[in-house]
């Protein structure tokens, strides 16, 4: 018997050709692709039996509060989260947020079948090694890596956390200049180098990722320097 399920991912072309795949085994799919700011309204409306929710950065703060507001006014819903290979923090992120399985966007469709059976039954849709490392990431959470974005911070000295915090207010090399005390050569100088560091090509990069990763929420109040620096 088919299962009544719903595809939800911001990629269409991937989201349409998984659920024309599921169609041709005999479920129903009442959707297709919908963004992820959508997610959770779209399924709750639909109330299918399985949900497959795409996200291409797993490890993401807050990536999987769609899960959690479906398991909340939608619990008879088994959400299985579609995404890249996942870290120990992402898998058990996932299963934190109430999900009944993580799937590999990679994964053929027999084992994206199996998935979605077993999440209809009630039981964990995960391979074995990724379940582990769940497990491992929710019971020893200190004995994991720091996340990226302190990894990124530890990369940075004191100075460039600064200037990578003004480039993300919008600052030119001026104003960055002006406002450290700085000679603008000497800034510009240490937004190349934030930015070799960081692995970015342009300002608007390292400010995105910086934002993306909680590096700006880590590095706390930043320290003006009046003193002048050649």
């Amino acid at each position: 018997m088919g299962v009544r399920l719903m595809v939800v991912d911001d990629h269409r072309l991937l989201a349409e050709a998984l659920a024309s795949a599921l169609k041709l085994r005999g479920h129903r799919v009442l959707a297709a692709a919908a963004p992820a700011a959508g997610a959770a309204e779209l399924v709750i409306t639909r109330a299918p039996e399985v949900c497959l929710l795409g996200t291409a950065t797993p490890a993401e703060p807050g990536i999987f509060d769609p899960v959690v507001r479906i398991k909340r006014e939608r619990p008879q819903v088994a959400v299985l989260v579609l995404g890249p290979v996942p870290n120990p923090r992402g898998i058990a992120a996932a299963f934190a947020a109430g999900a009944s399985g993580y799937v590999r966007h990679d994964e053929r469709i027999e084992g994206v079948e199996r998935a979605i059976m077993k999440a209809r039954a009630g039981e964990a849709a995960v391979a074995p090694q990724l379940l582990q490392a769940a497990f491992s990431e929710l019971l020893n959470p200190a004995a994991q890596p720091d996340d990226e974005g302190q990894r990124l911070l530890s990369m940075l000295t004191p100075r460039e956390v600064e200037v990578l915090v003004r480039v993300a207010d919008g600052e030119d090399t001026r104003l960055i200049a002006a406002g450290m005390g700085i000679a603008p050569s000497t800034a510009r100088t240490h937004v190349q180098r934030v930015l070799m560091k960081l692995g970015v090509g342009s300002r608007l990069e390292a400010a995105a990722l910086a934002a993306r990763t909680g590096l700006l929420d880590r590095a706390g109040p930043v320290a003006r320097d009046p003193g002048p620096e050649a």
